[in-house]
């Protein structure tokens, strides 16, 4: 069983420490015994120990660095929502095809904020500014928020705040089971709990570190039955052998566990596998042993925003990926929104 995460080292900025959630955890890790160093700020972090990259990196992704979110200006978050809110930023799974090898850099360790009222604050700007318009905040884009919520509670306030707000909404998507804590949080329907989904070969092969597929499923029923608005995201879709069976198999489950009160109201997000090049190097680099196929010659080249283009599947390929991904929906949740494919 995956337990929850537990970081191996946690730094602490001074600043943090003006505030009071960064009182709070750097007492709840002392308690826990753990290693606690200082750094005058997260691009200071240095001598991750091991003894080679691999080894380096492994720790990085063990590694807490409690700080202060200087940046308030929120970046935008199409197509799931109009702005990403930044409560964390890294990752402790090791998803083999993840986009966060290369935003990440050299940096793959994991970073909390505990200035979460000044990030409330901005919410509420870019809430006023669009009302009486719906503002859909994703807390999801560079982090798995859910994956360490049970050490700082930060995704609990969250989804408390913005149950009392009018024209907030927030979403979220995870890979982790350890929802229990949130279970009771006061969301009046104003959060939507996503859970990230594949085929037991992507899950299995390229996504270590995770839940396995049927505790995020029973993750997820908890959840709906704690009257949450659920979703999923299948990403990535990936060929491989028997993928048409995988895929059937996954809906099926969920099929099997989903209560009726959930499918009135579930959405579904499909994204298709791709890779850039700086990507596929950084995958390589981290993972050197992965069976994740990126073949730029079977694939086709789509332009990306900032110049950098990615590799996408074929169009007959994608269409048939759609057409029997879609059927399975249409046939277990018919009531269910496709909210896009890409």
């Amino acid at each position: 069983m995956i337990k929850p995460f537990v970081p191996q080292l946690v730094y602490i900025e001074p600043r943090a420490l003006e505030y009071p959630l960064g009182v709070e955890l750097k007492e709840k890790f002392e308690k826990m015994g753990l290693e606690i160093r200082e750094t005058t700020s997260h691009n200071q972090v240095r001598n991750i120990p091991g003894k080679n990259h691999l080894q380096q990196y492994r720790n990085a992704k063990s590694t807490l660095v409690v700080g202060v979110r200087k940046t308030l200006k929120f970046d935008t978050s199409k197509p799931s929502a109009e702005y990403a809110i930044p409560f964390a930023t890294g990752c402790m799974g090791h998803c083999h095809y993840c986009y966060l090898q290369t935003t990440m850099g050299s940096k793959p360790y994991i970073r909390t904020y505990v200035n979460t009222d000044e990030i409330f604050d901005q919410a509420r700007k870019y809430m006023e500014e669009r009302a009486p318009e719906m503002t859909r905040f994703e807390a999801s884009c560079t982090s798995d928020i859910v994956g360490i919520d049970h050490l700082t509670h930060t995704l609990k306030h969250a989804i408390e705040y913005f149950g009392k707000t009018d024209f907030g909404r927030l979403r979220f998507v995870t890979k982790f089971h350890h929802v229990d804590h949130l279970l009771d949080a006061e969301h009046n329907g104003r959060t939507r709990f996503r859970f990230s989904v594949n085929a037991d070969y992507v899950i299995k092969n390229f996504e270590p570190g995770t839940s396995p597929l049927d505790y995020r499923i029973e993750a997820a029923r908890k959840v709906a039955e704690a009257g949450y608005p659920l979703g999923f995201i299948v990403a990535p879709i990936y060929i491989h052998e028997g993928w048409e069976e995988g895929y059937k198999t996954l809906f099926e489950k969920l099929d099997a566990q989903l209560p009726e009160s959930a499918r009135e109201d579930i959405t579904f997000e499909m994204i298709q596998h791709r890779f850039t090049k700086p990507a596929k190097r950084v995958i390589q680099k981290n993972y050197p042993k992965s069976k994740l196929e990126m073949d730029e010659e079977s694939r086709r080249y789509k332009w990306g925003r900032y110049g950098i283009g990615k590799y996408i599947y074929s169009k007959d390929e994608e269409h048939e990926l759609r057409e029997h991904l879609e059927s399975y929906i249409d046939k277990y949740f018919p009531n269910a929104k496709i909210e896009y494919f890409t």
